[in-house]
């Protein structure tokens, strides 16, 4: 699946870092990876090198799977019911990325595509959509989302996945919610202190990103939500954002300060 976004720009380097070569084809696959194994491709990714890019047997690839790095990779064969890879060397090892989880309401179609295609590149561990009071798009295709975070990975060099759990009340979510895990909570009625300080006061452990859906959160969702130890509210500044404009503003904050924006 591919719909035009594209973050490939040659190579880039960062500090400590193995050189990512963002000009070849990349492609995600579920099996295990390591050198020498052969893996037969499932028809949609087979009819994509074959067919949409016209690779032909030899032509090489990167391909990642979210646990074993990224790896050089050969289409061995080529045929009418589908092509298979040769696994190559390894080109780098397995990345990790900061302990976020990205809580959102779910909206409509090519906006929630936009937001789980952000969140990816911003490397969340984990969406988790979750059902508001005033939530409008409330059936979600997990099987969308789950694709435009692989399309999003494949794209921008990424190698850690991220997990896409089926959508949950938030009621629920705050029920079971370990309280270790502190949510940053994106409240426009927060005095706008700096939002910067804010996020440096909490210090280091698993953090949780909760945006609210169009609207806002209702006042018995905010009464809530504020009454929780472990939720920390945030104000984004003096403008009303868009539910996926918010994703963005927040998630940048977040790894500017906590995650792994700042050089260690």
């Amino acid at each position: 699946m591919r719909r035009g976004f594209d973050c490939r720009r040659g190579f880039d380097k960062e500090p400590g870092m193995a050189i990512r070569d963002l000009t070849s084809e990349r492609l995600f696959i579920d099996d295990d990876l390591s050198g020498g194994v052969r893996i037969q491709l499932a028809p949609p990714q087979a009819h994509y090198l074959t067919v949409v890019l016209r690779l032909r047997s030899g032509a090489k690839l990167l391909v990642f799977n979210g646990r074993d790095g990224e790896w050089v990779a050969t289409l061995a064969e080529t045929h009418k019911r589908g092509a298979s890879l040769e696994i190559g060397e390894r080109t780098r090892a397995q990345e990790g990325g900061p302990d976020v989880e990205y809580l959102f309401a779910p909206l409509k179609r090519s906006r929630l595509d936009y937001l789980v295609q952000k969140a990816t590149e911003m490397g969340v561990a984990r969406l988790r959509p979750v059902i508001t009071d005033r939530t409008i798009a409330e059936r979600v295709n997990s099987e969308r989302m789950r694709a435009n975070v692989v399309e999003a990975a494949e794209q921008c060099g990424i190698l850690r996945v991220p997990e896409v759990n089926p959508p949950q009340k938030l009621d629920e979510a705050l029920d079971g919610w370990d309280p270790a895990r502190r949510i940053i909570y994106c409240d426009e009625e927060e005095q706008r202190a700096d939002p910067i300080a804010a996020l440096e006061r909490l210090g280091s452990g698993p953090l949780a990103v909760l945006v609210g859906p169009e609207g806002g959160f209702s006042p018995r969702e905010r009464e809530r939500l504020v009454g929780k130890a472990f939720v920390v509210p945030l104000s984004l500044g003096p403008r009303i954002m868009r539910a996926d404009t918010a994703a963005v503003a927040v998630l940048a904050l977040v790894n500017a300060t906590l995650g792994d924006w700042r050089p260690r």
